[in-house]
């Protein structure tokens, strides 16, 4: 008897703010690197090689384990036509994947609407942060934004799921006469009884959880933990988005100092995940793709640098 194959699942990683893809995967070799760098370039003996011409700045060595093992792509040289350097225009064209237009549907907001197109799973994706990523959104299409799962909950002070329900629908009748009885309102009202439902759903991954693996205490290696969470409670979630807050790796001024902190945080919870989901034989589904809105420039500005273009992603997981 043959093992059930299970569904993919994506795990979208977004460091945002624009980190410097030159002081990330490191061209060490290159003399114009180091002309351009004299103040942030990180000496060849320091690089964690790739080969004979790039490798990983010296923080990132739990990524560079990964590497090793054959579980990471790095993909160089990537942005959009006509760089605009905004982070907010350049983040919201990685969340519609449209350079040149706007646009209401997020990316994955689509392939949400494409996995689950009858809305038969409430968690086909799952968002852990402040707020919801523009990526997510698409009209029709709900997501749970979690922004601790261990407080997460909807009309918590609230007890039964008919006084709940009851509760919402108050809450959609009190702004009826503001926005109408018609597409919107019963918008509203289907998102709250979806987001009632999710967190009734969600809480329960606390309690079937159970690893020997242990998360840093930042708050990003604990958002990668509720993702791991979720994923192993096999709620069929197939997107999984979590990142770094807003403006994090914005370096324009102490980058030798703020990078590799930044760079030893993300890549020891990114590596943590994936040996949590090893140990629960729930790895070989998992990609990760990790982002940024656009890279920074060759000249650094004395102790950081400035908004550029060409970036860096990579993608992490068995599949690679």
């Amino acid at each position: 008897m043959t093992a059930k194959q299970k569904d993919r699942v994506l795990v979208v990683l977004q460091m945002s703010g624009a980190y410097d893809a030159l002081n990330t995967v490191i061209p060490y070799n290159d003399p114009l690197y180091m002309d351009y760098r004299k103040v942030l370039r990180v000496e060849p003996e320091q690089v964690l090689p790739l080969d004979e011409h790039v490798g990983l700045h010296p923080s990132m060595a739990p990524l560079k384990a990964l590497y090793d093992e054959g579980k990471v792509a790095v993909l160089q040289g990537i942005g959009y036509p006509n760089p605009i350097r905004s982070h907010f225009r350049s983040m919201d064209i990685w969340h519609t994947a449209e350079p040149t237009k706007m646009v209401t549907d997020g990316w994955l907001g689509r392939a949400i609407r494409d996995l689950d197109p009858h809305k038969e799973n409430i968690l086909t994706a799952v968002n852990f942060g402040r707020g919801l990523p523009r990526a997510l959104a698409a009209p029709g299409v709900s997501v749970a934004s979690v922004g601790n799962l261990e407080t997460y909950g909807v009309l918590t002070g609230i007890q039964g799921e008919d006084q709940r329900v009851e509760a919402l629908d108050i809450f959609a009748r009190t702004y009826s006469p503001a926005i109408g009885n018609g597409p919107v309102n019963d918008y509203l009202s289907q998102t709250g009884l979806d987001a009632l439902k999710g967190a009734d759903i969600l809480t329960t991954a606390l309690h079937t959880y159970s690893s020997s693996v242990t998360y840093n205490r930042d708050l990003f290696a604990q958002w990668l933990k509720n993702v791991a969470q979720v994923h192993l409670a096999d709620f069929g979630t197939r997107i999984l988005y979590t990142g770094v807050n807003p403006g994090t790796f914005d370096t324009h001024a102490n980058q030798n100092i703020s990078l590799p902190k930044l760079w030893g945080e993300v890549t020891n919870a990114v590596s943590t995940f994936y040996q949590d989901l090893k140990e629960h034989h729930a790895n070989e589904e998992v990609v990760i793709f990790m982002f940024t809105e656009f890279g920074r420039r060759v000249q650094e500005n004395g102790s950081g640098t400035d908004h550029g273009s060409g970036g860096v992603a990579f993608v992490i997981g068995d599949a690679v």
